[in-house]
C-alpha cells in the first residue's frame, strides 16, 4: 500500500482541527474577557445597590434616639459603618481592608466598595463599605463547554470530510497495490523458473559465462523483488524475531553474492574474529540490511577489487558487521539513506535499498556509521547492541539492564 489512509486521516484530521480550533477559539477568548468585564461591572453595580438599601433604611430611621436601628444584613454580602479615621462604628466584615481610598476595589476574589458619607449625619459614621466574593466559575465552565463543543465538532467534520475526500485516493491506492502485487508475481515466477533451469543446464553440461551473467542477473533481480516485497508487507506482517546464528547467517548472504562479484572479477573476502554468536532479530530485516549493504558495495566497486566482509566484537561486547569496499566513494554519505536518493543516475537501482535498511535499524537496536572517501571507497558499520545478543549456553536474551529470559519457540 502506497499510501496508509487512516493514517493520512488521522494525522490531517489533527492538524485541520488544531488549526480551525485556534482560530475559533481566538473570539472565545475576547468573549471571556468581555464577561469577565461585566461580571466586575454587574459586582459593582450590585454593591452600590446594597449601600443604596442601608443609606435608605438609615433614612427611614432618622435620629430616633429611643428607637434601636437593625442594620440590614445579606447572604453574599458584608457591610459596615467607619469614621473618617477608618475606625469601625459597626462592621459584618473581618478581614482588613485593602485600601482606605474611596471607590471600587479588588483583592484577589475580593470586591470592595468605599462609599463616604455626609458629615455626622448617619450615626456619625463617614463612610460605608460593603465587600462580596466574586466569582469566574459560571464563566470558565461555560467556555469550557463552548470551546469542547468546537473542537469535538471540528474534529467529527474533519474526519469525515477528510475520509469522503481520501476515498478516491484509497481506490486508486487498492488499484496500485493489487497491480504491484501481482506484477510481484509474475516477476517472481519467471526469475524462479530462470534458476532453476540454470542450475539444470549446469548439473548436464560444463557451466559458461553467459549462463553465469543470467545466474548474476536473477539474483540482482531477486534482490530487488525482495526490496520491494517488504516495502509492500512491512506495514501488514508483524515480522517475528527468530534466534540466529549472525556468522552462518552473513557466510551464506556472502556465498549468495559470491557469483555476481566473479563476474566482475572482484574478491569478496570474509573474516570473522569472534565466535559464533546468536542474536534476537527477524531474518528477513536482517537479510534486507546485509543484503542491500552488499548489493551496493558491489555495484560501486571497480574491476578487479575487493569486498571485505568483517564480523567482529567491540569493547562493549557488541557484535559489529563491516563492509568494505574499494571503490568510487559516496560524496554525500549523510544522504545515502534517504528514499529515492541516487548518488549515481546511470547505475541500476531506484534507491530504495538503503532507505529500507535505515527504516529498519531505526526501530531496531542497531546503529550505522559510515564512513568514505571520494574514489577510495566506503566502510559500513553496523553495531547489534547487547539487547539483541543471546547467551548460547542458558539460551536468554542478554540486555544493558540485566538478563530478561527469552525462550526459544522450540523449547516451549
Amino acid at each position: 500500500m502506497i499510501v496508509d489512509e487512516q493514517k493520512f486521516v488521522r494525522r490531517y484530521s489533527l492538524i485541520y482541527t488544531c488549526i480551525v480550533s485556534l482560530i475559533l477559539l481566538a473570539p472565545l477568548y475576547f468573549y471571556v474577557t468581555h464577561k469577565i468585564n461585566m461580571q466586575e461591572v454587574r459586582t459593582e453595580v450590585e454593591l452600590k445597590s446594597i449601600q443604596s438599601h442601608i443609606i435608605t433604611a438609615m433614612d427611614a430611621f432618622g435620629n430616633n434616639p429611643e428607637g434601636t436601628f437593625e442594620f440590614p444584613k445579606f447572604a453574599m454580602y458584608e457591610s459596615g459603618l467607619y469614621t473618617n479615621t477608618f475606625s469601625v462604628i459597626y462592621s459584618q466584615i473581618k478581614e482588613p481592608l485593602p485600601s482606605y481610598m474611596p471607590g471600587y476595589h479588588s483583592d484577589g476574589f475580593t470586591r470592595f466598595l468605599i462609599t463616604a458619607l455626609p458629615s455626622q449625619k448617619y450615626f456619625f459614621a463617614d463612610y460605608i463599605i460593603t465587600r462580596t466574593t466574586i466569582s469566574y466559575t459560571e464563566i470558565f465552565l461555560e467556555a469550557s463547554v463552548i470551546a469542547f463543543g468546537i473542537i469535538v465538532l471540528i474534529l467529527l467534520l474533519s474526519v469525515f470530510f477528510l475520509n469522503s475526500f481520501s476515498v478516491p485516493f484509497k481506490r486508486v491506492n487498492e488499484k496500485l497495490d493489487e497491480f504491484i502485487k501481482e506484477s510481484m508475481h509474475e516477476m517472481n515466477t519467471p526469475l524462479s523458473i530462470i534458476n532453476v533451469n540454470v542450475d539444470l543446464f549446469n548439473t548436464m553440461y560444463e557451466s559458461n559465462k553467459y549462463l553465469s551473467r543470467i545466474k548474476s542477473a536473477t539474483k540482482s533481480l531477486a534482490t530487488i523483488y525482495n526490496d520491494m516485497d517488504y516495502l509492500i508487507k512491512q506495514n501488514r506482517i508483524d515480522y517475528k524475531d527468530e534466534i540466529i546464528d549472525f556468522e552462518s547467517f552473513v557466510t551464506e548472504r556472502v556465498e549468495y553474492f559470491e557469483l555476481i562479484c566473479q563476474l566482475n572479477n572482484i574478491t569478496l573476502n570474509l573474516s570473522a574474529t569472534t565466535e559464533s554468536t546468536q542474536i534476537l532479530f527477524n531474518p528477513t530485516k536482517l537479510q534486507r540490511i546485509v543484503d542491500n549493504t552488499l548489493s551496493n558495495a558491489i555495484k560501486f566497486s571497480h574491476k578487479n577489487s575487493t569486498i571485505d566482509v568483517t564480523i567482529d566484537k567491540n569493547s562493549d561486547g557488541e557484535i559489529t558487521l563491516a563492509i568494505q569496499d574499494y571503490g568510487q566513494g559516496i560524496k554525500h554519505p549523510e544522504k545515502i539513506t534517504n528514499p529515492y536518493y541516487r548518488e549515481h543516475e546511470h547505475k541500476t537501482g531506484f534507491g530504495i535499498g538503503m532507505s529500507i535498511v535505515k527504516s529498519i535499524i531505526d526501530k531496531s537496536d542497531i546503529t550505522l556509521d559510515i564512513r568514505s572517501a571520494h574514489l577510495q571507497g566506503s566502510c559500513f558499520t553496523y553495531t547489534f547492541h547487547r539487547s539483541l545478543m543471546i547467551d548460547p549456553e542458558n539460551r536468554t536474551k542478554i540486555s544493558d539492564k540485566g538478563r530478561e529470559h527469552f525462550y526459544a519457540q522450540s523449547d516451549q
